[in-house]
């Protein structure tokens, strides 16, 4: 189990996060919805070591996080697809997904793993040599996910998949994620797209102002008149 506690965190002066805390189980697919600016992708990098805790546990099985190096929570089991996909683009897709794989406790995987990969992202396998730059948002946003389950991550978390792409797209790669789902991957999806998001989910939690608000069952925050106001617009 992933187990966040209490968590606080900002940049200088500036807080962003306040005594958060979740739980996300094995097998789960958990979404963090909120308004732009509520600190989502703070804790999403808090979660993946990219960015400090001030304060708190990020726990994994035993396993305190927040002391390690992103390297090392990516050893752990935990792999992130950053807000903006963020591929290398003066590399090839093929490049990459290396990259993705380089972790020494994955790297005897990494042909398995690459093969897995392609088989979810046919397209990846056909443009190996194209230099990920020059690929459309939607074909980045796959490379983005399959560069991170080369990490043969135990949890994969995602920041804003749906960001810039159009709808078929977005539906497209929502589809993916319930099938890594289903192949064993626990998944935490934060995102502005909350309808896509709470359909894909099991679970989710609310942040505003950096704090949790609410958190229910998928179906529940769906219907919630707070949530469908705010965030539906209903």
């Amino acid at each position: 189990m992933l187990k966040v506690e209490s968590i606080a965190s900002g940049y200088g002066s500036a807080q962003a996060l306040w005594d958060v805390s979740l739980e996300v189980g094995e097998g789960e697919i958990v979404t963090i919805i909120g308004p732009n600016g509520a600190g989502k992708s703070t804790l999403v990098n808090v979660l993946a070591g990219i960015h400090p805790a001030w304060s708190g546990s990020v726990n994994l099985d035993g396993v305190e996080l927040t002391k390690l190096a992103s390297h090392e929570v990516c050893g752990a089991g935990i792999a992130v697809v950053p807000e903006g996909r963020q591929v290398f683009p003066d590399m090839t897709v093929a490049d990459n997904l290396e990259i993705g794989g380089y972790h020494p406790s994955v790297r005897q995987y990494r042909d398995e793993t690459y093969e897995r990969v392609i088989g979810i992202f046919p397209i990846l396998a056909d443009r190996g040599g194209q230099l990920a730059g020059s690929m459309s948002g939607g074909e980045q946003q796959m490379l983005a996910i399959g560069r991170a389950l080369m990490a043969r991550p135990r949890y994969l978390l995602l920041d804003e998949p749906s960001l810039g792409l159009a709808p078929v797209i977005v539906e497209n790669i929502f589809e993916v994620l319930r099938q890594i789902n289903d192949e064993g991957v626990s998944v935490v999806v934060v995102e502005q797209n909350v309808v896509e998001a709470l359909q894909l989910a099991s679970r989710g939690y609310v942040l505003e102002q950096g704090n949790i608000v609410k958190e229910a069952s998928a179906d529940q925050l769906l219907e919630d008149p707070a949530v469908r106001a705010a965030y539906l617009g209903v």
